[in-house]
């Protein structure tokens, strides 16, 4: 595949298998020419202003000077002239159809000459993905004008000898159906996060717009799978898979969708947005629908509760109907229909009624059209019984009475639009959280220790984060204290998140950069103490039921091995039933991952939480863990991939058998109850766990000398 530098006046296309030969290549290049370098993202934003400018700019040196006649000398620079032109069109907001209009252009000028996507016919769409994730913006912009040029051949009859039509749709349905992430919106697992570049909404960009022109048929199958593979994690942001389901729903309509599976888990997915009961089963709209209530009998009304709340339950989704029947039932005095429109258990009933006024008030200020998903939220926080904590429901009622600050208005608007009033997403923000706890995520964001921590306190200790909300919603800040010491959020710089994170949910959006903030303070607070701040961080942070006994794998100074075999026999003593005298996991304890990719290669440090450990259904002892990047299931490499449900998850969990979990982890904290382990752990299972971890994240990091 590889080819000689001298043969390759642009970049290459990254290859998993020959990394080396890859970087010894690319030095050579960049060494040879002048190549279009890795620009932070503000560089290429400010480039993309002004599209006419840069389509005259593109065109002009596509025109003026072809890529074929071009000398040798010559070629090298001018192709990078035309790629970086082609980058700042990618990278604009509306570039996409104007390049698409061009590919054909940039083809026959020469743009692929000398590359591996001269030859069409012979690329693989396994490699795109890898590709548009890791490479440099000049490869990145090439694969995206040939992914273009591929379109323009299926769709807009451009001919090219060495690409049949059919061809081309096929290598795009292929590539859509190995970039589902992306358009699902859950592409950021921690290795790609950290090999997210400034081109990445540009990426992603591409992804829909390919999707919206090739069509859905051809990939349903995969794609509703995926979604139903996410949805049984169960996650609080759910706009990606709806707009998923707006598409599965088009295309089988259109009549145009061959697969013989297609209507398999498709028909679920649409009637409980769009059809859920019988009333709504054709989707009238809201008005029709409301109307239909008003003229119903007590038993279709009751029949219509029914049918919501089990197609909520069934796939995690709930319509605007939904929202809508609900309103309608206090409305028009029907509140015996309310615990079976929320399908609750006696727990969940008994919660209703000794706080049937202020859930009304939750509806009454939450639950919208807009906001329907809220209603999962609220049926799963009466069933957690967390109202029945002394300080939750003053502290929801506060809630409702708060008038949100001018910054906290803006910054929900931005993130949620103006249809609705921010207050009421803040406040369906809140029953989400409290009811899904594992559902919350980090977004696009290096932010994983702030979404733990709202994790963690929405499952432990819920009216610690009301308290927050609180602060945030009426001044803008957070004062926290750190061992004694006063720390005032609105006085600190920021921290990884400079910007508000619009990719999140509302209660993330108000207080993930106030948390952010406080963690990089903190860190700074220890610093020069000489080992890892997590030791004093996480007590801090998070709550007195974070133990204080700290096991870390790792020597912080010189990032050797220190002890290993000894941290997992810690860890065996701490957390497995079978060596710590059956000891449960009373509160949730944060931990930390070595993260790894798919090959087993180290990419990062990582902040997770251990929920629990027990035995799974085939009587193998697993790790029941939170992942707060957006989608817990992940190959971390060498046979370790990640489970999210069918063994014995609860939603949003995530989990590994004992020993794959062992083998990522790094640091962990315990109560210090367990000194020694009640039973040996046998040395074999010590040092297999050892070797899995030597062989991935540990490589090359020597053992320190104890």
């Amino acid at each position: 595949m590889w080819r000689s530098a001298v043969t390759h006046p642009l970049p290459l296309r990254p290859c998993l298998h020959s990394q080396g030969v890859a970087d010894k290549i690319r030095r050579t290049f960049e060494e040879e020419v002048l190549v279009v370098t890795n620009a932070d993202a503000h560089t290429i934003a400010d480039s993309a202003g002004g599209l006419k400018i840069l389509l005259d700019q593109l065109d002009r040196l596509t025109l003026t000077l072809t890529l074929h006649d071009a000398s040798r000398t010559g070629k090298h620079a001018h192709a990078m002239q035309v790629l970086d032109a082609a980058c700042r069109v990618l990278a604009h907001d509306d570039g996409l159809p104007e390049l698409r209009r061009r590919a054909g252009a940039l083809s026959d000028a020469g743009i692929f000459a000398g590359t591996d996507w001269d030859a069409p016919a012979n690329l693989l769409p396994r490699l795109v993905k890898h590709t548009l994730t890791y490479a440099e913006p000049p490869t990145i912009t090439l694969e995206a004008l040939s992914l273009l040029r591929f379109l323009t051949v299926a769709q807009d009859g451009h001919v090219n000898p060495a690409l049949p039509p059919d061809q081309a749709r096929q290598f795009l349905t292929q590539v859509l159906a190995l970039n589902l992430d992306r358009l699902l919106g859950t592409a950021a697992d921690e290795a790609q996060r950290g090999a997210r570049g400034p081109l990445a909404p540009a990426v992603d960009r591409l992804m829909r717009y390919l999707m919206a022109e090739v069509g859905t048929e051809s990939i349903l199958d995969n794609l509703i799978a995926e979604i139903w593979r996410i949805m049984a994690q169960r996650p609080i942001q759910v706009d990606h898979v709806k707009s998923m389901v707006v598409q599965i729903a088009l295309a089988l309509n259109s009549g145009n969708a061959h697969s013989p599976t297609a209507h398999l888990g498709a028909d679920r997915l649409i009637s409980a947005l769009f059809g859920p009961s019988m009333l709504s089963r054709e989707d009238p709209g809201i008005p029709a629908y409301l109307d239909r209530l008003a003229r119903a009998d007590q038993r279709m009304v009751h029949d219509e509760a029914l049918a919501m709340a089990r197609a909520m339950h069934d796939t995690g989704l709930v319509s605007d109907y939904h929202a809508a029947f609900l309103r309608w039932t206090l409305e028009a005095g029907h509140p015996r229909m309310l615990p079976e429109a929320l399908g609750l258990s006696s727990t969940g009933l008994d919660a209703l009624r000794c706080y049937e006024a202020l859930v009304r008030a939750l509806i009454d200020a939450a639950i919208q059209p807009g906001t329907a998903q809220a209603v999962y939220g609220l049926s799963l926080m009466l069933e957690r019984g967390i109202l029945y904590s002394p300080p939750i429901a003053p502290s929801l009622w506060r809630l409702l009475e708060t008038p949100l600050s001018a910054e906290c208005g803006t910054a929900l608007e931005s993130a949620c639009g103006t249809a609705l009033p921010a207050q009421t997403h803040l406040i369906a923000g809140v029953l989400l959280l409290l009811g899904q706890p594992l559902g919350v995520g980090q977004g696009n964001n290096p932010t994983c220790q702030s979404a733990r921590a709202l994790s963690m306190w929405a499952l432990n200790d819920p009216d610690f984060l009301l308290w927050l909300i609180a602060q945030v919603s009426r001044g803008d800040r957070l004062l926290m204290h750190f061992e004694g010491a006063p720390l005032d959020t609105s006085t600190l710089p920021p921290g990884l998140a400079t910007l508000t994170p619009l990719d999140a949910d509302p209660v993330s959006v108000l207080l993930v950069p106030h948390l952010d903030r406080a963690y990089a303070e903190l860190g700074r607070r220890c610093a020069g103490r000489g080992e890892d701040p997590h030791r004093w961080i996480n007590p801090e942070l998070h709550g007195w039921w974070v133990g204080r006994e700290f096991h870390i794998s790792v020597d912080v100074a010189t990032g050797a091995l220190k002890d290993y075999e000894g941290f997992l026999r810690n860890f065996h003593a701490a957390y497995h039933p079978m060596f710590n005298g059956n000891q449960p996991v009373i509160h949730p304890q944060p931990a930390g991952i070595a993260v790894t990719d798919a090959n087993g290669g180290f990419i990062g440090w990582h902040a997770i939480t251990l929920i629990r450990v027990g035995l799974d259904p085939d009587d193998h002892m697993r790790v029941y863990f939170f992942n707060p990047n957006n989608d817990s299931g992940q190959d971390w490499g060498n046979g370790v991939v990640v489970s999210t449900h069918g063994h014995g998850e609860r939603f949003g969990e995530g989990s590994l058998l004992f020993g794959e979990f062992a083998s990522r982890l790094y640091l962990f904290h315990d109560d210090g109850l367990q000194r020694m382990a009640q039973v040996d752990v046998p040395d074999d299972q010590i040092a297999e766990i050892a070797a899995m971890g030597r062989a991935t994240w540990a490589v090359g990091r020597a053992d320190l000398e104890v």
